[in-house]
């Protein structure tokens, strides 16, 4: 239970200290938004509790597929933002990565690549 607790406090660790650096600077803040901190925490972890090797491999395998198709939401936020409101854009962002995440499935599906 102690190592679950552990867990939990420095995966949270790096959410709060994230938006915590973008609040004071936006490209500090995006930058290490963007760094795989919790793919990179996720390993760790998986690493320590004595998971296969091919069961990390997938988790960074799998990892780097479903990255993919949430890019273009990046793009389209700062766009809908100050047209639509926060709320509202954060929404159509969310439908924006299911509509891209399953169109990019089916295509890389054609290649061997089964993500769903």
């Amino acid at each position: 239970m102690a190592w679950l607790i552990i867990k939990y406090l420095l995966t949270s660790a790096v959410v709060v200290g994230v938006s915590e650096f973008a609040k004071r600077s936006d490209r500090l803040g995006g930058l290490i938004a963007a760094l795989p901190l919790v793919t990179v925490l996720a390993l760790i972890w998986l690493y320590v509790e004595k998971q296969p090797e091919q069961k990390i491999a997938n988790h960074a395998w799998y990892t780097f597929w479903y990255v993919v198709p949430t890019l273009p939401m990046f793009l389209a936020f700062p766009l809908l933002l100050p047209r639509i409101g926060f709320w509202p854009t954060l929404l159509a962002c969310i439908v924006l990565t299911i509509v891209c995440f399953g169109l990019f499935a089916m295509l890389v599906r054609r290649f061997g690549i089964e993500l769903l």
